[in-house]
Protein backbone atom coordinates (compact mmCIF):
# COMPACT_ATOMS: atom_id res chain seq x y z
CA UNK A 1 0.00 0.00 0.00
CA UNK A 2 1.20 3.56 -1.12
CA UNK A 3 1.36 6.09 1.97
CA UNK A 4 1.84 9.33 -0.03
CA UNK A 5 1.12 11.28 -2.74
CA UNK A 6 3.57 11.55 -5.77
CA UNK A 7 4.56 12.21 -9.24
CA UNK A 8 5.95 10.51 -12.25
CA UNK A 9 6.31 11.93 -16.05
CA UNK A 10 7.87 9.19 -18.18
CA UNK A 11 10.08 11.28 -20.63
CA UNK A 12 8.96 10.18 -24.37
CA UNK A 13 11.57 8.25 -25.37
CA UNK A 14 11.97 4.94 -27.52
CA UNK A 15 14.21 2.20 -26.71
CA UNK A 16 15.19 -0.64 -28.64
CA UNK A 17 17.39 -3.37 -26.99
CA UNK A 18 19.45 -6.41 -27.09
CA UNK A 19 22.39 -8.28 -29.01
CA UNK A 20 22.42 -7.51 -32.59
CA UNK A 21 19.83 -4.46 -32.68
CA UNK A 22 22.32 -1.77 -34.55
CA UNK A 23 20.81 -3.51 -37.49
CA UNK A 24 17.53 -1.82 -36.68
CA UNK A 25 19.33 1.26 -37.13
CA UNK A 26 17.87 2.23 -40.61
CA UNK A 27 14.77 1.27 -39.38
CA UNK A 28 14.49 3.79 -36.76
CA UNK A 29 16.12 6.13 -38.85
CA UNK A 30 13.32 6.22 -41.28
CA UNK A 31 10.72 6.90 -38.07
CA UNK A 32 12.55 10.11 -37.02
CA UNK A 33 12.00 11.41 -40.91
CA UNK A 34 15.53 11.89 -40.70
CA UNK A 35 17.08 12.84 -44.24
CA UNK A 36 20.64 13.70 -43.47
CA UNK A 37 22.35 12.95 -40.78
CA UNK A 38 25.67 14.07 -38.71
CA UNK A 39 27.28 11.08 -36.86
CA UNK A 40 29.34 12.02 -33.68
CA UNK A 41 32.09 9.87 -32.05
CA UNK A 42 35.53 10.58 -30.10
CA UNK A 43 38.45 10.11 -31.88
CA UNK A 44 39.00 6.64 -30.65
CA UNK A 45 35.82 5.57 -32.57
CA UNK A 46 35.76 6.74 -35.80
CA UNK A 47 35.86 2.97 -37.06
CA UNK A 48 32.50 2.28 -35.25
CA UNK A 49 30.87 6.05 -36.52
CA UNK A 50 32.15 5.06 -40.09
CA UNK A 51 29.95 1.93 -39.55
CA UNK A 52 26.92 3.34 -38.60
CA UNK A 53 27.67 5.91 -41.37
CA UNK A 54 28.04 2.64 -43.68
CA UNK A 55 24.07 1.51 -42.43
CA UNK A 56 22.81 5.07 -43.38
CA UNK A 57 24.20 5.44 -46.64
CA UNK A 58 23.92 8.69 -48.66
CA UNK A 59 21.28 9.83 -45.97
CA UNK A 60 25.22 9.97 -43.95
CA UNK A 61 26.13 13.72 -43.90
CA UNK A 62 29.23 13.22 -42.37
CA UNK A 63 31.05 12.39 -39.27
CA UNK A 64 32.39 14.79 -37.05
CA UNK A 65 34.91 12.54 -34.27
CA UNK A 66 35.93 15.44 -32.14
CA UNK A 67 33.50 14.73 -29.15
CA UNK A 68 35.30 15.24 -26.09
CA UNK A 69 35.02 14.42 -21.93
CA UNK A 70 32.81 17.55 -20.56
CA UNK A 71 32.06 18.89 -23.82
CA UNK A 72 34.51 22.05 -24.21
CA UNK A 73 32.47 25.08 -25.48
CA UNK A 74 34.88 25.03 -28.30
CA UNK A 75 34.31 21.64 -29.68
CA UNK A 76 30.33 22.27 -29.28
CA UNK A 77 30.86 25.38 -31.85
CA UNK A 78 32.87 23.47 -33.98
CA UNK A 79 29.82 20.39 -34.17
CA UNK A 80 27.02 22.87 -34.18
CA UNK A 81 28.86 24.37 -37.16
CA UNK A 82 29.84 21.27 -38.96
CA UNK A 83 25.84 20.05 -38.83
CA UNK A 84 25.05 23.50 -40.29
CA UNK A 85 27.56 23.11 -43.14
CA UNK A 86 26.50 19.55 -44.22
CA UNK A 87 22.86 20.27 -43.76
CA UNK A 88 22.39 18.02 -41.40
CA UNK A 89 18.59 17.88 -40.13
CA UNK A 90 19.17 15.03 -37.46
CA UNK A 91 22.22 13.65 -35.00
CA UNK A 92 23.21 10.25 -34.53
CA UNK A 93 25.50 10.24 -31.94
CA UNK A 94 27.28 6.84 -30.65
CA UNK A 95 29.46 6.09 -27.66
CA UNK A 96 29.57 7.54 -24.25
CA UNK A 97 28.86 10.17 -22.13
CA UNK A 98 31.02 12.76 -24.01
CA UNK A 99 29.82 11.89 -27.21
CA UNK A 100 26.12 12.31 -26.56
CA UNK A 101 26.76 14.89 -24.58
CA UNK A 102 27.97 16.48 -27.61
CA UNK A 103 25.19 15.56 -29.68
CA UNK A 104 22.83 17.26 -26.62
CA UNK A 105 24.89 20.79 -27.35
CA UNK A 106 23.99 21.26 -30.90
CA UNK A 107 20.25 19.85 -30.29
CA UNK A 108 20.13 22.78 -27.71
CA UNK A 109 20.18 25.31 -30.40
CA UNK A 110 19.18 23.73 -33.21
CA UNK A 111 16.10 21.47 -32.07
CA UNK A 112 17.87 18.83 -33.92
CA UNK A 113 16.47 15.05 -33.44
CA UNK A 114 19.25 13.06 -31.57
CA UNK A 115 19.34 9.16 -32.29
CA UNK A 116 21.69 7.57 -29.52
CA UNK A 117 23.69 4.41 -29.73
CA UNK A 118 25.83 4.44 -26.35
CA UNK A 119 28.53 1.82 -26.18
CA UNK A 120 29.27 2.66 -22.15
CA UNK A 121 27.31 2.69 -19.15
CA UNK A 122 26.85 6.96 -18.47
CA UNK A 123 23.13 6.77 -18.89
CA UNK A 124 22.76 10.19 -20.80
CA UNK A 125 21.23 9.01 -23.55
CA UNK A 126 18.05 8.81 -21.14
CA UNK A 127 18.17 12.15 -19.66
CA UNK A 128 17.19 15.65 -20.63
CA UNK A 129 20.42 16.70 -18.75
CA UNK A 130 23.38 18.79 -20.69
CA UNK A 131 26.52 20.21 -19.70
CA UNK A 132 29.02 22.40 -21.34
CA UNK A 133 32.48 23.10 -20.01
CA UNK A 134 33.83 26.94 -21.06
CA UNK A 135 36.72 28.56 -18.71
CA UNK A 136 36.81 25.80 -16.31
CA UNK A 137 33.45 25.12 -15.24
CA UNK A 138 30.98 23.09 -16.31
CA UNK A 139 27.34 24.05 -16.37
CA UNK A 140 24.36 22.10 -16.53
CA UNK A 141 20.90 22.20 -17.55
CA UNK A 142 17.75 20.41 -18.09
CA UNK A 143 15.86 21.06 -21.70
CA UNK A 144 13.27 18.41 -23.01
CA UNK A 145 14.82 19.39 -26.67
CA UNK A 146 18.04 17.61 -25.85
CA UNK A 147 16.71 14.42 -24.72
CA UNK A 148 17.47 11.98 -27.88
CA UNK A 149 14.32 10.74 -29.29
CA UNK A 150 15.33 7.05 -30.24
CA UNK A 151 18.07 5.06 -28.12
CA UNK A 152 19.56 1.78 -29.31
CA UNK A 153 20.88 -0.49 -27.00
CA UNK A 154 22.79 -3.17 -28.31
CA UNK A 155 25.02 -4.93 -26.13
CA UNK A 156 27.39 -6.80 -28.36
CA UNK A 157 28.64 -3.14 -29.36
CA UNK A 158 30.21 -2.99 -25.40
CA UNK A 159 32.58 -5.91 -25.92
CA UNK A 160 35.20 -4.10 -26.87
CA UNK A 161 34.33 -1.89 -24.00
CA UNK A 162 37.69 -2.13 -21.83
CA UNK A 163 37.54 -3.53 -18.36
CA UNK A 164 38.47 -0.25 -16.66
CA UNK A 165 36.12 2.25 -18.32
CA UNK A 166 33.47 -0.53 -18.16
CA UNK A 167 33.72 -0.63 -14.26
CA UNK A 168 34.29 2.96 -13.97
CA UNK A 169 31.11 3.52 -16.35
CA UNK A 170 29.09 1.08 -14.64
CA UNK A 171 29.87 2.77 -11.01
CA UNK A 172 28.82 6.16 -12.41
CA UNK A 173 25.34 4.30 -13.50
CA UNK A 174 25.48 3.05 -9.93
CA UNK A 175 25.40 6.78 -8.63
CA UNK A 176 22.42 7.51 -10.75
CA UNK A 177 20.58 4.91 -8.99
CA UNK A 178 22.26 6.22 -5.70
CA UNK A 179 20.79 9.62 -5.61
CA UNK A 180 17.72 9.10 -7.92
CA UNK A 181 16.49 6.96 -3.99
CA UNK A 182 17.31 9.58 -1.96
CA UNK A 183 15.84 12.41 -4.70
CA UNK A 184 13.50 14.71 -2.98
CA UNK A 185 11.50 14.77 -6.50
CA UNK A 186 11.46 10.63 -6.37
CA UNK A 187 8.68 8.48 -6.72
CA UNK A 188 8.02 4.57 -5.82
CA UNK A 189 8.25 3.60 -9.94
CA UNK A 190 11.93 5.66 -9.67
CA UNK A 191 12.75 3.85 -6.41
CA UNK A 192 11.77 0.44 -8.35
CA UNK A 193 14.21 0.84 -10.90
CA UNK A 194 17.04 2.56 -9.19
CA UNK A 195 17.02 -0.46 -6.53
CA UNK A 196 16.82 -2.43 -9.60
CA UNK A 197 19.56 -1.16 -11.88
CA UNK A 198 22.07 -1.38 -8.68
CA UNK A 199 21.49 -4.73 -8.16
CA UNK A 200 21.61 -5.46 -11.95
CA UNK A 201 25.22 -3.60 -12.10
CA UNK A 202 26.30 -4.76 -9.04
CA UNK A 203 25.66 -8.75 -10.00
CA UNK A 204 26.85 -8.03 -13.99
CA UNK A 205 30.22 -6.11 -13.59
CA UNK A 206 32.38 -8.53 -12.09
CA UNK A 207 31.10 -10.73 -14.47
CA UNK A 208 32.18 -8.24 -17.30
CA UNK A 209 35.77 -8.14 -15.15
CA UNK A 210 36.38 -12.01 -15.70
CA UNK A 211 34.44 -12.17 -18.94
CA UNK A 212 34.25 -9.34 -21.21
CA UNK A 213 32.54 -11.07 -23.79
CA UNK A 214 30.08 -12.37 -21.78
CA UNK A 215 26.89 -10.82 -23.67
CA UNK A 216 24.17 -11.66 -21.53
CA UNK A 217 26.47 -10.07 -18.37
CA UNK A 218 27.37 -7.27 -20.69
CA UNK A 219 23.40 -7.05 -21.16
CA UNK A 220 22.75 -7.22 -17.51
CA UNK A 221 25.18 -4.19 -16.93
CA UNK A 222 23.76 -2.43 -20.03
CA UNK A 223 20.09 -2.93 -18.24
CA UNK A 224 21.20 -1.51 -15.37
CA UNK A 225 22.34 1.64 -17.01
CA UNK A 226 19.57 2.31 -18.86
CA UNK A 227 17.56 2.33 -16.05
CA UNK A 228 20.46 4.40 -14.27
CA UNK A 229 19.81 6.78 -16.66
CA UNK A 230 16.00 6.63 -16.98
CA UNK A 231 15.89 7.82 -13.38
CA UNK A 232 18.82 10.50 -13.37
CA UNK A 233 16.29 12.06 -15.99
CA UNK A 234 13.27 11.67 -14.13
CA UNK A 235 14.55 13.23 -10.79
CA UNK A 236 17.30 15.56 -8.90
CA UNK A 237 20.88 14.99 -8.14
CA UNK A 238 22.31 16.11 -5.11
CA UNK A 239 25.90 15.99 -3.00
CA UNK A 240 27.87 13.04 -5.52
CA UNK A 241 26.82 14.96 -8.85
CA UNK A 242 27.48 18.23 -7.59
CA UNK A 243 31.07 17.26 -6.53
CA UNK A 244 31.77 15.45 -9.65
CA UNK A 245 30.84 18.34 -11.79
CA UNK A 246 32.72 20.46 -9.67
CA UNK A 247 35.42 18.54 -9.82
CA UNK A 248 35.46 17.40 -13.54
CA UNK A 249 35.06 21.24 -14.96
CA UNK A 250 37.75 23.15 -12.36
CA UNK A 251 40.43 20.25 -12.62
CA UNK A 252 39.33 18.63 -15.49
CA UNK A 253 39.11 15.17 -14.61
CA UNK A 254 38.18 11.95 -15.70
CA UNK A 255 34.17 11.78 -15.04
CA UNK A 256 33.94 8.10 -14.73
CA UNK A 257 36.47 7.60 -12.42
CA UNK A 258 35.58 10.75 -10.77
CA UNK A 259 32.43 8.97 -9.97
CA UNK A 260 33.52 6.14 -8.93
CA UNK A 261 36.08 7.48 -6.59
CA UNK A 262 33.35 9.75 -4.81
CA UNK A 263 30.07 7.73 -4.53
CA UNK A 264 31.04 5.66 -1.07
CA UNK A 265 32.12 8.73 0.51
CA UNK A 266 29.10 11.00 -0.42
CA UNK A 267 27.29 7.54 0.44
CA UNK A 268 28.72 7.99 3.81
CA UNK A 269 28.23 11.16 4.15
CA UNK A 270 24.27 11.04 3.68
CA UNK A 271 23.85 7.57 5.52
CA UNK A 272 23.22 9.34 8.44
CA UNK A 273 20.36 10.91 7.27
CA UNK A 274 18.39 8.36 5.19
CA UNK A 275 19.04 5.10 6.67
CA UNK A 276 16.03 2.98 5.38
CA UNK A 277 17.61 4.08 1.45
CA UNK A 278 21.14 2.57 2.37
CA UNK A 279 19.42 -0.59 3.80
CA UNK A 280 18.41 -0.45 0.32
CA UNK A 281 21.34 0.34 -1.26
CA UNK A 282 23.04 -2.16 0.77
CA UNK A 283 20.63 -5.04 0.02
CA UNK A 284 21.19 -4.68 -3.83
CA UNK A 285 24.62 -5.01 -3.37
CA UNK A 286 25.07 -7.88 -1.04
CA UNK A 287 26.51 -5.96 1.77
CA UNK A 288 25.95 -5.05 5.46
CA UNK A 289 26.97 -1.25 4.98
CA UNK A 290 25.97 0.65 1.82
CA UNK A 291 29.67 2.90 1.90
CA UNK A 292 31.52 -0.07 2.60
CA UNK A 293 29.74 -2.22 0.38
CA UNK A 294 30.14 0.17 -2.82
CA UNK A 295 33.87 1.10 -1.50
CA UNK A 296 34.11 -3.07 -1.33
CA UNK A 297 32.82 -3.13 -4.58
CA UNK A 298 35.31 -0.62 -6.45
CA UNK A 299 38.19 -2.57 -4.84
CA UNK A 300 36.96 -5.66 -6.83
CA UNK A 301 36.45 -4.22 -9.74
CA UNK A 302 40.05 -2.48 -9.88
CA UNK A 303 39.07 1.37 -10.36
CA UNK A 304 41.11 4.01 -9.13
CA UNK A 305 40.40 4.38 -5.19
CA UNK A 306 41.57 7.90 -4.17
CA UNK A 307 41.23 11.80 -6.27
CA UNK A 308 45.07 11.17 -5.59
CA UNK A 309 45.10 9.04 -7.92
CA UNK A 310 43.28 11.01 -10.75
CA UNK A 311 46.04 14.10 -10.59
CA UNK A 312 43.89 16.15 -7.40
CA UNK A 313 46.21 18.29 -5.55
CA UNK A 314 45.50 18.36 -1.93
CA UNK A 315 45.71 22.12 -1.82
CA UNK A 316 42.51 21.95 -4.17
CA UNK A 317 40.19 20.15 -2.29
CA UNK A 318 39.24 23.85 -0.32
CA UNK A 319 38.59 25.47 -3.19
CA UNK A 320 36.40 22.43 -4.46
CA UNK A 321 34.53 22.58 -1.36
CA UNK A 322 34.14 26.14 -1.59
CA UNK A 323 32.41 25.47 -4.72
CA UNK A 324 30.09 23.11 -4.16
CA UNK A 325 28.30 25.00 -1.79
CA UNK A 326 27.81 28.07 -3.78
CA UNK A 327 24.70 27.16 -5.37
CA UNK A 328 21.88 25.48 -3.45
CA UNK A 329 20.89 22.38 -4.43
CA UNK A 330 18.56 19.24 -2.25
CA UNK A 331 20.77 17.01 -0.34
CA UNK A 332 19.22 14.97 2.58
CA UNK A 333 21.67 15.78 5.38
CA UNK A 334 22.63 19.14 5.81
CA UNK A 335 25.45 20.58 3.51
CA UNK A 336 28.75 22.30 5.34
CA UNK A 337 32.12 23.35 4.04
CA UNK A 338 33.60 21.42 7.17
CA UNK A 339 31.41 18.40 6.44
CA UNK A 340 32.27 18.67 2.72
CA UNK A 341 35.83 19.49 3.21
CA UNK A 342 35.77 16.38 5.36
CA UNK A 343 34.40 14.17 2.57
CA UNK A 344 37.00 15.34 -0.04
CA UNK A 345 40.11 14.57 1.75
CA UNK A 346 38.91 10.84 2.29
CA UNK A 347 37.94 10.79 -1.37
CA UNK A 348 41.63 12.24 -1.90
CA UNK A 349 43.30 9.60 0.38
CA UNK A 350 40.98 6.44 -0.36
CA UNK A 351 40.23 5.43 2.90
CA UNK A 352 37.74 3.50 3.16
CA UNK A 353 34.20 5.36 4.47
CA UNK A 354 32.70 5.03 7.85
CA UNK A 355 28.89 6.31 7.80
CA UNK A 356 27.12 8.16 10.56
CA UNK A 357 30.71 10.54 11.21
CA UNK A 358 29.66 13.50 13.38
CA UNK A 359 32.12 15.26 11.91
CA UNK A 360 30.58 15.59 8.52
CA UNK A 361 28.01 17.66 9.08
CA UNK A 362 24.62 17.96 10.53
CA UNK A 363 21.77 15.44 9.40
CA UNK A 364 19.03 16.78 7.76
CA UNK A 365 15.04 15.58 7.44
CA UNK A 366 15.15 11.87 6.02
CA UNK A 367 13.44 11.59 2.94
Amino acid sequence: MLHRTFIYSPLPARVIFGPGSLAELPTEFAQLGIGAALVLCTPEQVALAESVAALLGKRCAGVFAKAAMHVPIEVARAAREQARAVGANGIVAIGGGSTIGLGKAIALESDLPILAIPTTYAGSEMTPIYGITAAGEKKTGRDIRVLPRTVIYDPSLTTSLPRGMSATSGLNAIAHCVEALYADNGNPITSLMAENGIRALAEGLPEVMTQPDNIDARSQCLYGAWLGGSVLGATSVALHHKLCHTLGGMLHLPHAETHAVVLPHAVAYNAVAVPEIMKKVARAIGAGDAAQGLFELSRRLGVPMSLRELGVAYQDLDRVADAALQAPYPNPRELSHEGIRALLENAWSGRVPVSNSASQGKAGTER
